[in-house]
């Protein structure tokens, strides 16, 4: 019963907090960036949307992972990013204006990617038999607890900018804290199997973010994007929004299943230290490329 009441209650209160912290943070001009910075917005969703998913699957077949688990590290892959990813670009000398309209177009579209990326998922890995539970109902619902309070903390920046100012930091907090909550009611859950689950997982999680912050570096560099948007794109699709993936996995109204939320908790406890990592290496390129560029 109190499992039930978490996971029906909790998980989506705490998302909601988790996006209304978002919306708080974007204006209209974040979506209308898309045109200032057309090829760096769609080199990042196209490895966001298209070479993620495709690796994490190599990544799940090649490490043997249960088919529940392996489903999770595919439900991760087409999670968006975050304020978080925002936060690491900041440091690492990144684009921050690229990754908040990245945040913000990615957010919206994965309303419908992420559901088409679960349901392959879960055909490619779990029995025949298994019906596919994110239909459009369940779309909606995802909608509803992503969407609604990103657009709620829109509106209250437009309205009253002082009063999104004020709220921005005990949100982030607040924030802070249901990620902590989220995850470890996920890992108290499958307690009794976290040290297997580690076992399974763990080194697939790790493959999995390091694959993700190389991809989403090094493709822009190769088609010629500034240092500075590459160190954007790879913070913004190396760090994974882990909450909403946890959310989807628990949520007896959506998945509904607590072994699905073990790959994303994991990857949630290693990306912090690999993006700082990450950071260090190539925020000095970052500078550097920045001093060379004419005024």
């Amino acid at each position: 019963m109190e499992s039930n009441a978490l996971t029906a209650i909790m998980l989506p209160l705490a998302l909601g907090i988790i996006m209304l912290g978002l919306g708080l943070s974007l204006t209209p001009a974040d979506f209308k960036r898309v045109v200032v910075y057309p090829k760096a917005v769609f080199v990042g969703l196209f490895c966001q949307m298209v070479l993620l998913p495709v690796a994490c699957y190599f990544i799940a077949k090649a490490f043997g992972l249960a088919p529940a688990l392996a489903v999770g590290l595919m439900l991760l892959s087409a999670s968006p990013g975050g304020a978080t990813a925002n936060l690491f670009s900041h440091l690492a000398k990144g684009d921050v204006a690229l990754n908040i309209t990245l945040t913000a177009v990615n957010s919206i579209l994965s309303l419908l990617t992420l559901p088409f990326i679960v349901n392959l998922a879960l055909r490619a890995f779990m029995d025949d038999d298994k019906t596919i539970p994110l239909q459009f109902s369940k779309v909606i619902q995802v909608f509803a607890i992503v969407l609604v309070p990103v657009a709620l903390g829109m509106a209250i920046r437009h309205k009253n900018l002082g009063l999104a100012t004020r709220l921005d930091k005990p949100v982030r907090i607040l924030s802070a804290v249901f990620l902590v909550l989220v995850i470890v009611s996920a890992v108290l859950k499958e307690r009794a199997n976290m040290l297997g689950f580690f076992q399974q997982v763990g080194l697939a999680a790790l493959a999995f973010n390091v694959v993700s912050m190389a991809v989403g570096y090094f493709v822009p560099l190769l088609v010629r994007l500034p240092t500075r948007q590459a160190v954007a794109i790879g913070m913004e699709i190396g760090i994974h929004n882990g909450t909403l993936a946890i959310a989807i996995a628990s949520s007896p109204t959506l998945l509904n299943n607590s072994t699905m939320a073990i790959p994303p908790a994991i990857y949630s406890l290693i990306m912090f230290f690999t993006a700082a990592g990450f950071g260090m290496l190539v925020s000095k390129r970052a500078a550097k490329d920045e001093a060379a560029t004419p005024a």
